[in-house]
């Protein structure tokens, strides 16, 4: 019997061409995320795009999801899946989109942009007094180094920042990469933190993740520096940020994930002017590439599924970062 596909993007023809000479015996079927009905899911020994849950729930032979996410975090609790059902994500889809947008709003923080913004929508013509900050020379502390954070590790270098990376665990004798300073673990984090004008934060939300930045640790930031989050909302204690920043002892953030979310109206971190803030919009398929490189990181996974080969990005249940416990390994952007 033919394995059946459930493709739940909003493809182009070329895509759903491409997905289906990938693997000639399996049988497609294309839908929309909002319009998917549960006949479809029900039929589905793989999905590609994330479904509702309420859907995919009900599918109790379901073999492979793959998620168009980084962090498929819905979808990993306990019942939503099959205990066997393997699980892999977009790892390696995202890193040019969201490290773009971390690089921007970096940017436009550090040179006032968003104030002048603000001064032009009231038609003034008004010089902020203060000197603006330098991207060159200061340090940047890079939270999490998997996909979207190597990336813009690499972009912060590249303008003449110093990089320190931190990842959950740094294997002895590992090679730091040549655009980072050095890579620690997170048992080093607090030690970093006084050094680094810029807090980049790209990680998933777990329970280890929880709060990690409360009260205590953004206390421990260096005063003036910049805290940004693109990995989830959860890891970072959004009333403990705005008074952080609010005292002055950050000079300011950029948020494109809260907690909670959506942000609600009345929340102290909408008023701060050196708070900048977007609807979780940094990956997803702003940027045409991300869905071309979800599409082509399928096709290479389905390729492998195919030959009874480890597919790669398989997603651990319990950590929510991807695990080569299993086989198969963890793609970077530009890959496959």
């Amino acid at each position: 019997m033919p394995k059946h596909v459930l493709v739940a993007l909003p493809l182009s023809d070329a895509q759903r061409s491409a997905l289906q000479a990938s693997v000639p015996e399996y049988e497609f079927t294309f839908a929309q995320t909002e319009t998917v009905t549960l006949a479809q899911v029900l039929e589905a020994d793989i999905i590609m795009g994330n479904v509702p849950v309420e859907l995919i729930c009900q599918n109790h032979h379901l073999e492979w999801f793959q998620s168009n996410f980084a962090g498929p975090d819905t979808y990993l609790v306990p019942g939503v899946l099959p205990e066997q059902c393997l699980v892999t994500n977009a790892t390696g889809a995202y890193g040019l989109a969201i490290s773009e947008w971390m690089l921007g709003l970096w940017l436009g923080l550090q040179k006032d942009l968003f104030l002048y913004r603000d001064c032009q929508t009231q038609h003034k013509w008004d010089a902020i007094t203060r000197q603006v900050r330098p991207v060159a020379g200061s340090r940047v502390l890079c939270v999490g180094m998997g996909d979207i954070g190597s990336n813009f590790a690499m972009r912060a270098h590249a303008l003449g920042a110093e990089v320190v990376g931190v990842r959950r665990s740094v294997r002895p004798g590992a090679p730091c990469p040549d655009y980072c300073l050095r890579v620690v673990p997170q048992s080093e984090l607090d030690a970093e933190l006084p050094q680094a004008d810029l807090v980049a934060l790209s990680l998933p939300g777990t329970p280890e993740t929880l709060h990690m930045f409360d009260a205590a640790r953004l206390a421990r930031c260096k005063q003036g520096a910049i805290l940004l989050n693109v990995g989830r909302g959860s890891t970072v204690d959004c009333l403990a940020l705005a008074d952080a920043v609010h005292s002055g002892h950050l000079f300011g953030a950029a948020l494109d994930v809260t907690d909670p979310e959506p942000l609600p109206s009345d929340h102290p971190l909408w008023s701060e002017p050196n708070v900048i803030i977007t609807p979780h919009i940094s990956g997803r398929f702003s940027l045409a590439k991300t869905l071309d490189n979800i599409v082509e990181i399928f096709i290479h996974n389905l390729k492998l599924y195919a030959a009874g080969q480890p597919v790669d990005n398989q997603v651990s249940r319990t950590t929510h970062y991807v695990s080569g416990g299993s086989g198969g390994q963890r793609l970077v952007c530009g890959m496959p």
